[in-house]
């Protein structure tokens, strides 16, 4: 079985278990689940000294990441919201609390960010310090599967190279307990694993993440890198 069927197989496990258990909405398969106990994620989460330390976060869009988003607003962190599918020259919304003009709830929500917030490229950004990752699945070494469109991966190459994320960087998985799983679970190149995970429950603390060094050319088809126009004209295979 090649990794991309391994990695299928366990998303399809996930995703079942999600939908038999009643931990995610009807119609999360497919998708970075929402799930029970979210809210419980950005409360254990902001309660962690790497939380309190850092100024600036990177979320990804997706629903099930709301809450932690509406906290780092809350919070007075600069939040930057990848836009979806990196379908822009600008691919980050940026969302500063010290400027918004809508409230944080309308602002941390996806449809309101593209309202109200102004799209950056990556040279306007500023470093980060946590990166909030929709997962699938995760087990306890930190690995992760996203839902296979491999947007997140691109996101995280894309400011490693641009020296926005580095090893300092703390990224972070908040999912429901049923999306830890202990199955080995396969990596590639291109793929980064998790510093902590925190489900409603408990915080695990994941040893020797991986962190690749940049955009791995040779993994992007020339359909991917022309549907990304912040990839185009950066082929250097």
């Amino acid at each position: 079985m090649s990794i991309d069927d391994r990695k299928q197989a366990i998303r399809d496990k996930v995703w079942r278990l999600l939908e038999q258990e009643h931990a995610a909405p009807s119609g999360s398969y497919g998708k970075i689940p929402s799930f029970e106990g979210a809210d419980r994620t950005a409360e254990l989460l902001a309660e962690m000294d790497v939380w309190h330390r850092a100024r600036t976060v990177k979320a990804n869009p997706d629903y099930a990441q709301l809450p932690v988003r509406l906290r780092a607003l809350e919070d007075g962190k600069l939040l930057y919201m990848a836009v979806p599918r990196m379908a822009s020259t600008q691919p980050f919304y940026l969302l500063d609390p010290k400027t918004l003009k809508v409230s944080p709830e309308e602002a941390a929500d996806k449809s309101g960010a593209a309202r109200a917030a102004r799209r950056v490229g990556v040279s306007d950004m500023s470093s980060i310090d946590i990166v909030i990752c929709g997962s699938v699945a995760v087990n306890r070494s930190g690995a992760r599967i996203g839902k296979g469109a491999g947007y997140s991966d691109l996101e995280v190459a894309l400011l490693t190279e641009a020296g926005l994320v580095t090893n300092n960087t703390i990224i972070v998985a908040p999912v429901h307990e049923l999306q830890v799983i202990d199955d080995d679970i396969p990596e590639t190149a291109h793929d980064f694993s998790v510093d902590f995970i925190v489900t409603p429950d408990e915080v695990i603390s994941c040893s020797s993440p991986r962190r690749p060094h940049g955009i791995i050319w040779s993994d992007l088809t020339p359909e991917i890198i022309r549907a990304i126009p912040v990839l185009g004209g950066r082929d250097e295979r």
